[in-house]
């Protein structure tokens, strides 16, 4: 059985399948009874008020629910398109944008919901699964910045309506633009010439992914002498083992990027060292494969992007780009590259005479240290120049840890933390925790799942990561309380070693998991205290792409703060604490060679800008860019760029800089906390929470800061932070 959907004029639609005509009918016809609905679906009871029930959403749930939740969001859409053409007079915010941000709520509670089983059970919902459903959801929001109709509103909205507030604002900014950015505005013979050119940019830049894949696949080997592999860290022989035997063997060397930065930090053996860095650095290029040569790709990519920026009215891709950033210009960005690279550059000239000199005295042979050398001999001479204790992680027990972090952020942000049981909420796993967010007045503000734990066959691979922060719910006009889950793959709670007792010991951490623990943190606290209503932009929604991570450098800065990491590191049995000296070499080392990686970012960065704005061949842009800022020859097979996938096939073209514009931006702020005493750390805290954590999306992220901090960012917070300006 079906019902019949009326749709009238059909000529103010695009389709690439139904002519167009005018003042004509069509009928889109639905099932009457469809299959999936709340009552058999629990995917489909995802709301706004009530938490999911995760025990009864199935890997078929999610993907049939998915399918009707992007339909229903797709008509929707026509209904408030429909509306739009019979009362233009009414067209306003609240007629357009506010039903358009309830409808995307509701999507994406649903496809949080998903992803969140996805992160957590792949026994549930696998990989191929979700990225389908991915996929169909993607498509189904995009059709919102697609419609013709929508933007002449929201165009009206802008010339007309008065008294719209900021967040109000921003929401209508963004509509305007994402639409403009897809191509909205083209017309007839322009808009067909701009989809063939998006087509054949995403058949080429799958072209580009795939090479680099099968590359990676092309390259392992195993090792079964244990002499070679005596200095590897446990976790990373656990990662290599072949048969689950990590103190045993054999071990598998590979170009998975868990494995293979340990290896090269971890490998005595210089002739492996170079054939592993080799095998990376040739992925996706004639010399491994001509079949698998990425370097026309390359063109082909940049040229269309160039062809896609020029249709769009551009003089570049990166300027493009350049529109959803702080920066605002590339001439900014390239400003911040040249202040920093002003201090990087020396340090990193020292900290090399040094490695060469440390390398010489190690018993290193070679003619002149090169790029697979410098990561093993930096590891041997951090541990050499700085004493941090080997049993470190008997000093970071998860839920000391875990503690601290609460109680910081309860003094900077004025809030507190609650814990529930949450044997009673239904959730995904026996070892997930809940809490919810309390403010001074005593109302629940936010809630958080917690899944700590690694469980192997049923999370996703930690190749992928080692954490993740799922928004679930955001703020919107169907939900005053938002939801966010961390999920992590820290090790598990043993056995304690004490014998007389089999008591069950805190998960113990490394110092890696917790500055993973801490950043994961700062992006759930924007998406958690928010306090713009609307989904299009409240927490993370709507940033610019170059502050998006900044609360999670933010964070992380925080264990850079000597009172912080010494409450944090206390032994799990005898709550010891490490020694003031202890606590220094933790600082110092996370600092080691910092010039010198700090270089290699930059390099990249200024790398990414140039291939989105000059039409120069490639590899001449590589081969007279490297020197400027690595100290070490560029290898004649060195064909890093063929698999640069950040750039050529990722989000991150001509944005691959966000990452240090964001660590500039988090430095700053870290600095307006660590110059004032202690006790006064709440008042610059809720400053911070009433700007970066609360404003969100709903303000312009340079507005943002320079609410906070009175000015716009400086490079010399971070270059004190790393210790690398100029010892005058």
């Amino acid at each position: 059985m079906y019902k019949i959907f009326w749709r009238n004029c059909l000529g103010r639609f695009t389709s690439p399948i139904l002519t167009r005509r005018r003042q004509m009918s069509y009928v889109v016809l639905l099932p009457e009874d469809p299959v999936d609905t709340a009552e058999c679906n629990a995917l489909l009871r995802c709301d706004g008020q009530t938490l999911p029930d995760f025990t009864q959403i199935t890997g078929d749930q999610c993907f049939s629910g998915i399918g009707k939740l992007s339909l229903d969001f797709e008509t929707k859409v026509w209904e408030i398109e429909e509306k739009v053409r019979e009362e233009p007079e009414n067209v306003n915010f609240s007629s357009v944008l506010n039903p358009l941000d309830s409808i995307d709520a509701q999507l994406n509670i649903g496809w949080s919901a998903a992803k969140i089983l996805y992160i957590a059970q792949q026994d549930k919902l696998p990989q191929k699964t979700y990225l389908n459903l991915h996929e169909r959801a993607r498509r189904a929001r995009m059709h919102k910045f697609q419609s013709k109709t929508i933007y002449n509103a929201c165009k009206k909205i802008s010339e007309n309506e008065d008294g719209l507030d900021e967040a109000q604002e921003r929401v209508l900014r963004k509509f305007l633009l994402e639409s403009q950015l897809n191509g909205i505005e083209l017309q007839d013979s322009k808009a067909q010439a701009f989809v063939n050119t998006l087509k054949k940019l995403d058949t080429r830049k799958q072209e580009f992914r795939n090479k680099v894949m099968v590359s990676g696949t092309r390259f392992a080997y195993t090792i079964t002498d244990p002499n070679i592999v005596k200095d590897f860290p446990e976790d990373l022989l656990q990662r290599m083992s072949v048969n689950g035997e990590a103190s045993s063997g054999p071990w598998k060397v590979s170009l998975k990027p868990n494995i293979y930065d340990g290896f090269m930090r971890h490998c005595s053996k210089r002739g492996l060292r170079w054939n592993t860095w080799q095998a990376y650095n040739i992925r996706g290029s004639k010399v491994l494969d001509p079949d698998l040569d990425n370097s026309v790709n390359i063109e082909e990519i940049r040229g269309l992007r160039a062809e896609q920026a020029k249709q769009l009215g551009y003089s570049t891709f990166a300027a493009m780009s350049m529109e959803t950033k702080m920066a605002s210009s590339v001439d900014n960005v390239l400003s911040m590259i040249t202040s920093l690279m002003v201090q990087a550059l020396p340090k990193q000239t020292e900290e090399m005479e040094s490695l060469v000199k440390f390398s010489g005295e190690r018993g290193f042979d070679g003619d002149a240290l090169q790029a697979y050398d410098v990561p093993y001999y930096s590891r041997l001479q951090q541990e050499h120049c700085y004493s941090v204790p080997e049993n470190v992680r008997e000093f970071l027990p998860l839920d000391h840890v875990l503690g601290v972090l609460l109680r910081l952020c309860s003094q900077l942000f004025a809030v507190e933390f609650e814990e529930v049981d949450a044997s009673t909420l239904n959730t995904w796993h026996q070892d997930v925790r809940f809490f919810n967010i309390i403010d001074q007045g005593g109302s629940i503000v936010a809630s958080f799942y917690l899944d700590p734990y690694a469980r192997p066959g049923q999370k996703l691979d930690p190749s992928g990561g080692s954490g993740w922060c799922v928004s679930h719910r955001n703020r919107s006009s169907i939900c005053s309380v938002p939801v966010a889950a961390l999920i992590f793959n820290f090790p598990g709670p043993s056995l304690s070693i004490n014998t007389s007792s089999n008591e069950q010991q805190s998960s113990l951490l490394s110092l890696a998991h917790v500055s993973t623990l801490f950043a994961k943190f700062g992006e759930a606290l924007q998406h958690l205290l928010t306090t713009v209503p609307h989904s299009e932009a409240s927490g993370q929604t709507n940033i610019e792409w170059d502050a998006v991570p900044m609360l999670q450098h933010f964070m992380t800065n925080w264990l850079q703060v000597p009172e912080v990491l010494s409450e944090l590191c206390q032994h799990h049995r005898t709550q010891e604490q490490l020694s003031t000296e202890a606590i220094s070499n933790i600082i110092l080392a996370s600092n080691h060679m910092a010039g010198h990686a700090l270089s290699k970012e930059l390099y990249l960065a200024n790398l990414d800008l140039l291939l989105h704005t000059t039409g120069d061949f490639w590899r001449p842009i590589v081969t007279t860019l490297w020197p400027q800022y690595l100290p070490y020859q560029l290898d004649k097979n060195d064909e890093h760029l063929c698999s640069f996938t950040n750039s050529m096939s990722d989000v991150w073209a001509a944005a691959y800089y966000c990452n240090t514009w964001a660590r500039v931006m988090a430095a700053d702020c870290t600095q307006a906390f660590i110059n004032e005493p202690q006790d006064q750390w709440s008042d610059v805290g809720n400053r911070f929470r009433s700007t970066f954590l609360s404003l969100g999306g709903g303000c312009h992220s340079a507005e943002v800061f320079r609410r906070f901090r009175g000015r716009d960012p400086s490079p010399t917070a971070l270059i004190e932070l790393l210790g690398i300006g100029s010892s005058e």
